[in-house]
């Protein structure tokens, strides 16, 4: 087996990495694949609108609040088996919809599927930060965000291709996580660094000694937070240009997604030039770029340029977020503390409609298109008040104690200033 260049361990087999990256995909599958049927759920179960909906995020409340205990059972028992548990999970839940026709036993199903899915979030994430490091990780985890944009292009596709079947049929492609999860069992390594750890740390103590993981899990929120708005509001202010065919739509909606997984192929060069801090304040600045032109701007072209910036902006930051959150949690609690950004994520699914609706119904999509787009400015000048250097290479343990005199990040995630 090759050395690894930046540990002198021995490297990961790449089917371990190709596994970690197909069930990479699978996060983003959650919901996308059974959005093409669920106005048929609604109608066949005769349910309302609002209650067939709940099939689409009962899983999202779940994620949400069971990650932290996945997070400590890797901890506690390294990644691979919580890692294969949750696969598995995945898929029997996620397919028990192939086989009910009751509303009860469907949303009870997608509840227990978000117990696996949490599984999975984390621990691919977890998996990757631990089997990785230095360059190698940068590349990874660029490879990584560019599976999870193309699998939110490619899911959505193959469920609206089985739909037509009937609206039982997508569920059976949730049953593809059992033969990963099996294969995980004997591709992933049995033991990585983060299991040598054995969980004998304690995540509240971690987050008070290194409050900056607060930030990292806010800005995290802040990325759903925008991509929902712009997801939920996009097909009504393309109306507003004339644009209202359902193709025509999706295709803009396809457009974010592959500019997202096209700057995953180019995020290890990027990491190369620049710092994780300096990449996620570019990615807020394109961000509030996008939302600005999208809000301001009544031209389908500018509308495109702004998708593919927002695009490319989510491309950088979630890379960058997630090895940020990575190095600066103590080994120990790596899996509790990588666990809080799904957590952070999926809040941020759940408050996104709640926050800007009520704002862009009170005036319209572009006012609520430029409000999001001032918040995400103001932000950019928030991180220029944190006290945090990440521009030397962060090894597996976070960033490194330095005297007070260097100047160089502390443990906690803050600078120290020169005396």
């Amino acid at each position: 087996m090759a050395q690894h260049p930046d540990r002198g361990v021995a490297r990961p087999p790449r089917t371990a990495l190709a596994l970690l990256l197909l069930a990479s995909t699978l996060t983003v599958m959650a919901g996308s694949i059974i959005t093409p049927v669920i106005e048929v759920i609604r109608g066949d179960l005769g349910v309302s609108g609002t209650a067939a909906g709940l099939v689409l995020t009962a899983h999202g409340l779940a994620v949400a609040v069971v990650s932290p205990l996945t997070g400590w059972a890797i901890d506690r028992w390294g990644v691979r088996g919580p890692l294969a548990g949750g696969l598995l999970i995945y898929g029997l839940a996620g397919g028990f919809g192939l086989v009910t026709d009751s509303y009860a036993a469907l949303i009870t199903s997608r509840l227990i599927f978000g117990v696996g899915a949490a599984a999975v979030f984390t621990g691919t994430t977890v998996a990757l930060l631990s089997m990785y490091a230095g360059t190698d990780r940068d590349r990874v985890m660029g490879w990584r965000s560019t599976a999870i944009s193309l699998g939110g292009v490619l899911w959505p596709l193959i469920g609206g291709a089985v739909g037509g079947l009937s609206w039982h049929a997508p569920f059976a492609v949730y049953l593809v996580a059992v033969p990963i999860g099996v294969a995980t069992l004997a591709v992933l390594p049995a033991r990585t660094e983060i299991d040598g750890a054995r969980a004998r740390g304690r995540l509240l103590p971690a987050l008070r000694d290194r409050p900056v993981l607060l930030t990292w899990y806010g800005l995290l929120a802040l990325a759903t937070i925008l991509l929902y708005v712009v997801i939920a509001f996009l097909p009504a202010r393309l109306a507003q240009t004339g644009v209202t065919a359902p193709f025509a739509v999706s295709l803009y909606v396809m457009v974010l997604s592959l500019s997202g997984s096209l700057v995953g192929l180019v995020y290890a060069r990027l990491r190369a030039w620049l710092s994780y801090l300096t990449l996620v304040r570019l990615s807020l600045a394109g961000w509030a770029a996008a939302l600005l032109l999208a809000g301001a701007v009544d031209s389908r072209p500018v509308l495109i340029a702004a998708l593919v910036t927002f695009g490319f902006a989510t491309g950088v930051a979630v890379p960058a977020l997630t090895v940020l959150i990575g190095v600066t949690a103590p080994l120990d609690v790596r899996g509790q503390a990588t666990s809080l950004a799904a957590t952070a994520t999926f809040v941020g699914q759940f408050l996104s409609p709640l926050m800007v609706g009520p704002l862009i119904g009170a005036t319209s999509v572009r006012t609520g298109f430029v409000v999001a787009a001032a918040v995400t400015a103001a932000v950019i000048l928030v991180t220029f008040a944190l006290r945090y250097d990440d521009s030397a290479p962060a090894d597996e343990s976070g960033p490194e104690e330095t005297a007070p005199e260097s100047g160089r990040p502390s443990r906690d995630g803050t600078v120290k200033e020169p005396r």
